[in-house]
């Protein structure tokens, strides 16, 4: 079955990642598509822990129908350790929006994409200078600049206070306590990459594999070898989990894949679904605007999380489900993901 996979790309000049070039990528700040009816701070608030959520990937997925000429589907995550739970995704925030070719946001003529990238189209409602994310909320001295929660303004403080008031007031710096490393989702059909000679000798993949699961983190599982999968997830479903080593033959010829892309086909999960994320796929919601049926579009792979290098997250599939018909919304409406981890800690 033919699937589109998505490799992640450093580019020389991140001004080609922002909304006028309808990008796919991870981290950095979100690219919106619909620019006034932003998704409300609550709305990509934790219900754990009540911290903003953070934008962690968007997916620029259009539809041949008048309605879904643009289409982005957008991934937020809260980083906060204690709200990581095994086969959970209540600690992400899945959204999906779209337009017409006709829209009062965006031309008919696509940007070019030559010379130096053009600047973002701006929203219609003031951004957060943390996230990128609706701010509703000015700074208290300037009312200049603007948050979309009082845990970001704090977070923010330390680049604004030296020119708060000021005309050299900077709308927006990276902080890495909010935002991923930026890279491109670059999309291939058939990719037909050549797969390099691992050169690692057991011993030395073995104990890198140990430091990832010493760490939480899985990682690139692509160098592991069998003997070393029956070690560490031989407990996950039995013995010998064969979804494992299913998982690790789809994945062999492009390790460095982080999106599988496959509207209406299937996830390709890492162990058993059966006593992993059985009841999640039993009580998959239909979609919250129609009522129709969700059915399964990508999902991101665990080698993303070698890119982001962040401590806390860990996960084996997320697999992102959207509305069938992917029916005509406004602003930004919620879709449903499925988390599927390697193996819970308890099990070993």
């Amino acid at each position: 079955m033919e699937i589109d996979l998505g490799f992640a790309e450093k580019r020389d000049n991140n001004g080609w990642l922002t909304n006028r070039y309808f990008p796919s990528k991870l981290g950095g700040l979100p690219a919106w598509l619909e620019l006034e009816a932003l998704p409300d701070p609550k709305q990509l608030q934790c219900q754990k822990c009540k911290a903003p959520k953070v934008f962690l990937a968007q997916l620029y997925a259009p539809h041949e129908d008048d309605f879904n000429f643009h289409r982005s589907i957008y991934i937020f995550v809260c980083r906060n350790a204690d709200c990581q739970q095994d086969h959970s995704a209540e600690n992400f925030t899945v959204l999906r929006s779209q337009l017409a070719l006709k829209n009062k946001f965006f031309s008919e003529q696509a940007a070019e994409d030559d010379g130096e990238p053009l600047p973002p189209i701006p929203c219609l409602k003031k951004v957060c200078a943390a996230c990128g994310c609706y701010a509703p909320h000015a700074c208290s001295r300037c009312k200049t600049i603007y948050y979309c929660s009082s845990a970001h303004q704090r977070a923010h403080w330390s680049d604004h206070k030296a020119n708060c008031g000021s005309s050299n007031a900077v709308p927006h710096k990276p902080l890495k306590a909010i935002e991923f490393e930026e890279f491109e989702i670059v999309i291939e059909s058939n990719p037909t990459r050549p797969v390099e000679e691992d050169h690692k000798d057991d011993d030395a993949r073995l104990a890198e594999f140990e430091a990832l699961q010493a760490s939480g983190n899985t990682g690139d599982l692509s160098n592991v070898s069998e003997a070393e999968m029956d070690k560490y997830f031989g407990n996950t479903a039995g013995s010998d989990d064969k979804t494992f080593r299913q998982f690790k033959k789809q994945i062999a010829d492009e390790p460095e894949q982080i999106v599988r892309y496959k509207r209406g086909g299937e996830p390709l999960w890492i162990t058993n679904t059966a006593v992993t994320v059985a009841d999640q796929l039993k009580s998959l919601p239909n979609c919250s605007q129609c009522g129709g049926i969700r059915q399964f579009e990508f999902q991101i792979m665990p080698q993303t999380l070698v890119l982001l290098k962040e401590e806390f997250l860990d996960w084996g599939v997320l697999a992102v489900y959207t509305c069938a018909k992917s029916c005509p919304i406004e602003g930004y409406v919620e879709e449903h993901m499925v988390k599927q981890d390697v193996v819970s800690q308890e099990q070993h």
